[in-house]
């Protein structure tokens, strides 16, 4: 795990993790998700085609409770959740976003989502890059990549305190 400074004042950590299958990459996110900082955070997914952004998130939104099926919001660009009362993320909303079709970053400015990213809830950005500067900064960064033996070498950044306990 590396530790360097950043503006604001913010630690930045950096650390390399390995999902060398499926159920690593369900460990993880059962993991994350019992963090209490996980139901305010901004987290950006990067990786190719096929790295196992959608995966990852599928995990993350079951271990938090989410029912039922989890459809990928590559052509909706946006897929809401809202978890029932109950449980220890009772109330929680949930985005999932996917911003791979987007052919210019001024629609995430026109599609209204900037008062998405001003509301409390998880925030889940898949193709963050697409929708240019309109981005607040993530509190955790994931970096997925695909390894010859299909493993995924995994960076993850966190960028603010809520990252940082996300990691920690």
């Amino acid at each position: 795990m590396t530790v360097q400074s950043v503006a604001g004042g913010h630690p930045l950590i950096v650390k390399n993790i390995t999902w060398h299958d499926e159920e690593g990459t369900a460990d993880f996110a059962r993991a994350l998700a019992s963090r209490p900082a996980i139901v305010s955070a901004l987290v950006e997914l990067r990786g190719d085609l096929g790295a196992g952004k959608t995966t990852f998130v599928r995990h993350l939104l079951k271990s938090l409770g989410v029912q039922g099926r989890i459809k990928s919001p590559t052509y909706a660009v946006v897929e809401p959740y809202t978890l029932p009362e109950a449980g220890h993320n009772g109330g929680m909303s949930i985005w999932h976003f996917d911003f791979y079709r987007f052919n210019d970053p001024r629609e995430w400015e026109e599609a209204g989502f900037r008062d998405i990213f001003a509301a409390k809830g998880l925030k889940l950005v898949e193709w963050p890059e697409k929708a240019g500067p309109h981005l607040p900064q993530p509190d955790l960064l994931l970096h997925l990549e695909v390894l010859p033996d299909d493993a995924r070498a995994v960076t993850l950044t966190a960028h603010t305190p809520t990252g940082a306990e996300l990691l920690a």
